[in-house]
Parts: structure tokens; sequence; C-alpha cells
């Protein structure tokens, strides 16, 4: 199957209709295989998904160098990396505890090392992974325009941000996308976040489109998750959460039988329906599931089906913050908008 484009916003670039997040094949959901991952990299670009999300912190660089050995045997060209920095990691393995680094000089330390490891001269879509408080959004913009003119980079994104923060930053430089958690679960952009950015002329990459798999239609709640798996400390995936999520899977998936699709099929198609302003980015790390994930791309929702779908999983019905409490502290798309 060849996935449709989509365009990312009035000054992004032409994409493809669905994205794929890099991140668990380097990092955060438990072990992961080189080698099956770079296939699926490659079944991805040969199936016409050209938008491929990571971040510097992944891995610690290692997800982007497994990028970059997938690109050796495909046409760069051919792929709009599209990647976040910000994050610090530590020797461990974890995260270290202080503010994001967002700095105007960051923004250019940590793009040379990304445009090393990717062994890239540009990267289509860079982007600051969350705000740090104390540094104004415009001092961050501000520097990733002064990397868009010398052509390190050929178009900005913002990530997990308010509505007030995408308007600060559109004022400096224009902006092609902001990519936040979206999905059956996590309806919480709907209320300010995508008003501003349809009212600006941005898109939105949604991310965590399955839940982080809880709506994948594969989860079990006899599922044991290893330390090093992000979702053994996400609330969603916690005893009486957990049970309340999966009865809404259930009848999720009993929607996706009478459709004769997968449930995440019709999570990842739901997305997409929103708007054509929305391009779903889906987390697959093996073929068989980036097939499944793509079959989304056939789904035509229409009004019925979508009336069915509100109805298993209402807005709001999701047990449980998607992140721990200090993450959710740190998020900008959290917070009220001042004004509208």
């Amino acid at each position: 199957m060849t996935v449709a484009t989509r365009k990312l916003g009035a000054n992004g670039p032409e994409v493809s209709a669905i994205g794929l997040g890099a991140m668990g094949m380097s990092d955060l959901y438990g072990p992961a295989d080189d080698a099956e991952s770079i296939a699926t990299l490659h079944a991805a670009i040969d199936a016409g998904l050209n938008l491929i999300d990571t971040a510097d912190f992944y891995g610690s660089g290692a997800n982007e160098m497994l990028i970059a050995r997938a690109l050796k045997e495909r046409r760069r060209d051919e792929v709009v990396l599209s990647v976040k920095f910000g994050s610090r990691r530590t020797p461990d393995g974890g995260f270290q505890p202080v503010p994001y680094d967002v700095s105007p000089a960051a923004v250019k330390d940590r793009l040379a090392y990304s445009l090393r490891r990717l062994n890239t001269d540009y990267i289509d879509i860079y982007r600051p992974a969350r705000l740090n408080p104390d540094i104004p959004v415009e001092e961050t913009v501000g520097a990733l325009a002064e990397m868009q003119q010398a052509g390190f980079i050929r178009h900005i994104g913002l990530s997990e941000v308010g509505a007030d923060t995408i308007r600060r930053a559109a004022a400096v430089a224009p902006v092609s996308d902001v990519q936040i958690e979206y999905s059956l679960l996590s309806r919480g952009p709907e209320a300010s976040v995508i008003p501003a950015l349809r009212e600006l002329g941005i898109g939105l990459t949604a991310y965590g489109v399955l839940s982080r798999g809880l709506l994948s239609g594969h989860w079990s709640a006899a599922r044991n998750l290893g330390a090093d798996d992000f979702r053994a400390h996400s609330p969603r995936f916690q005893g009486e959460n957990l049970e309340a999520n999966l009865r809404l899977v259930d009848a999720l998936g009993r929607v996706a039988e009478r459709l004769g699709a997968t449930t995440g099929q019709v999570a990842i198609a739901w997305v997409a329906a929103q708007g054509q302003d929305i391009v779903p980015l889906v987390g697959a790390r093996r073929r068989e599931r980036l097939a499944e994930s793509l079959g989304a791309a056939g789904i035509d929702l229409d009004a019925d089906a979508l009336a069915e779908i509100e109805a298993a999983v209402p807005a709001g019905s999701a047990a449980g913050e998607r992140y721990a409490a200090p993450l959710m502290a740190t998020l900008d798309s959290e917070r009220r908008p001042t004004h509208p």
C-alpha cells in the first residue's frame, strides 16, 4: 500500500499521511532489535511513509545513528526527518531532573551533533522537545530561525506547547507543526491547541495515537513490564486504571470488528480523520506492526463510524494521566491559555 500525503501547515513540508516514530527502536519500551528496526524503516520508506520522527536523546544518540544506518540504503531526499532536542541524559540511561536545555546556544550545539549522527547536512524539521519556563520561547525560535536561514534546518517545529506559546513562537518565525500527544484517550489538544493551530495555519503531528500500545488491541493486563519500559511508571498502565482503560479498548475493538479492521487501525484512522492538517505518528518497531498500522490509511470513517467510536471511547474517559505528576508539570500544553 502506498500512503497518501498531507501538507504540514501552510509553511511545512509535504509528508506521508502517517509518520513513523522511531523512539521505541532504541529506548523506553524495552529491548529492540536493530536489524528488525532497520528493516522496518526500509519497509516504511518503500511504502511511501516518508516522515520519520526521532530525538537526539532517544538512546542518547543511538536512535539517530540507527536511522543513519538505514538511510545508507535509501535516498536522503526521500525522507523528512523530524528531530527533537532539549532533554538531558545520564550515563546509566536515566534522564537528568533539570529543566530542558533549549537555549540559543543549545540549539546550535545539539543541532551540530544531530547532523553528524544522522550523516546529513540538513534536518527537515527541528524542534525543542519541551519548553524551559526560564527561557522565553522567542529566544529558542529565534535561534532556530538563524539555523534555518543558514540552511541547517528547513522547518521549525514545536512540541507539547500550549496555545499562548504557539502564538508567541509564530510571531517570531513560521512554524510548520506542533507535535503533541493526541489519541482517543488523550483529547486535551482539542480544547485550545488545535483551534490555535488552525487559526495560524500550523500542522499537528500526533504521537501516542495508540496511547503507548493501550489502543493497539494487543495489550493484556497480565503483561509484565521491565524497569526500563516507560509504561511501567505510567498511571494509565497501573492497577484499576489499566482495567478501566482496557474496557474502553474492548468497546473500541467491537466497533473495529464491525468495520472489518483491527482495533489499532481504527484508533489511528480516528486521529487521521480529525483533519487533513493532522498527521498521526505510529511507533511500530517491527514490520508486522508497521503493516498493520499502514492498513489504517485505507480506512475511511464516515459519520456513523465516528459516532460509534465516540460512544465506545468518549472524550475524557481515560483513567489516569498520560504521565506521572512530575512529568505532567513540565508540559506547557497542559496549562490553561490566558486568552482565546
